[in-house]
């Protein structure tokens, strides 16, 4: 996935950092601004004042519309489903392409259920030292490119158990993944144990092919023609189908408006909700 992909971790935590300022936040997270580079967190600070935090948001609104709220809403849904999953009683969670996201950090049994955090090993490595003393035993680090095809060997070598009913999560994953390589997860995600689950976000294929940007142009000049960063995309009508061809069956699919309805309205936001990418969520068959 390589360096182009390894920078992008920053972009949501810093969203999910800044919402830590608002006296509501839709993603409670104390350790998102230990991963703000030297330089913004001057600017995050600032943000507790109402007019500086306005500012920003709709600063990086005027250029990606609606992203702040899609990217923290997605955030809300797997944790949701995490929360779901754990009650449940999966034993184990896969984070497919962790980046610097803490959900391992913020669930609802820190101890409990082993967690597998995947990601590219200049992200695991600046993790690791940045969460020195707040892993713990629950939590394994796995550096592996996603691409590389390596992902059942490393998590093996980490304890990991394929016969585990486990829960995967890809969030904004496939989209900097070449078609190729997305199969070739989805291979290893069909040997997932019966009663696992799968909560994957999908970028829509109009909006990477350039027939239906909905506002996104800036976006798709920087991340598909410029950076050629975004390179996956699928019908949000054909995922359940693409899903099936590996033995998983969708349950629900998310877009603007449930994420809306779901987490916006309940905490009295209004904001646009970017509609770029549809979370899913499926079980194993």
């Amino acid at each position: 996935m390589g360096n182009g992909a390894t920078r992008t971790a920053v972009g949501p935590i810093a969203f999910v950092a800044v919402d830590q300022r608002d006296g509501n936040p839709l993603v409670r997270d104390e350790l998102a601004h230990r991963f703000l580079p030297a330089g913004v967190r001057p600017l995050v600070a600032l943000t507790r004042f109402r007019p500086v935090r306005r500012w920003l948001i709709n600063a990086t609104e005027r250029k990606m519309p609606g992203i702040w709220a899609s990217t923290l809403c997605r955030k809300c849904y797997i944790d949701d489903r995490f929360a779901d999953a754990v009650r449940a009683g999966v034993e184990a969670v896969v984070i497919l392409g962790a980046g610097f996201d803490t959900r391992a950090h913020r669930r609802p049994d820190p101890h409990r259920t082993r967690v597998y955090e995947v990601d590219l090993p200049e992200n695991i490595d600046r993790k690791r030292k940045l969460l020195r003393g707040r892993l713990g035993e629950s939590v394994a680090l796995v550096p592996v490119d996603l691409e590389s095809g390596e992902l059942p060997a490393a998590l093996s070598a980490h304890g990991y158990r394929p016969e585990q009913p486990t829960l995967f999560i890809a969030e904004a994953v496939t989209p900097y993944m070449a078609g190729e390589s997305v199969r070739a997860m989805f291979e290893f995600l069909a040997s997932a144990a019966a009663g696992s689950r799968l909560v994957c976000t999908f970028l829509r294929e109009s909006f990477l092919d350039g027939t239906s940007l909905r506002g996104g142009e800036a976006l798709h000049e920087e991340y598909v023609v410029r950076r050629k960063l975004w390179r996956f995309g699928l019908d949000p009508e054909r995922i359940g189908d693409f899903l099936a061809g590996y033995g998983w069956r969708q349950v629900e699919q998310l877009g603007p408006q449930e994420y809306a309805d779901r987490y916006l309205a309940p905490a009295g936001r209004s904001m646009p909700v970017a509609a770029l990418e549809t979370a899913v969520y499926a079980e194993k068959r």
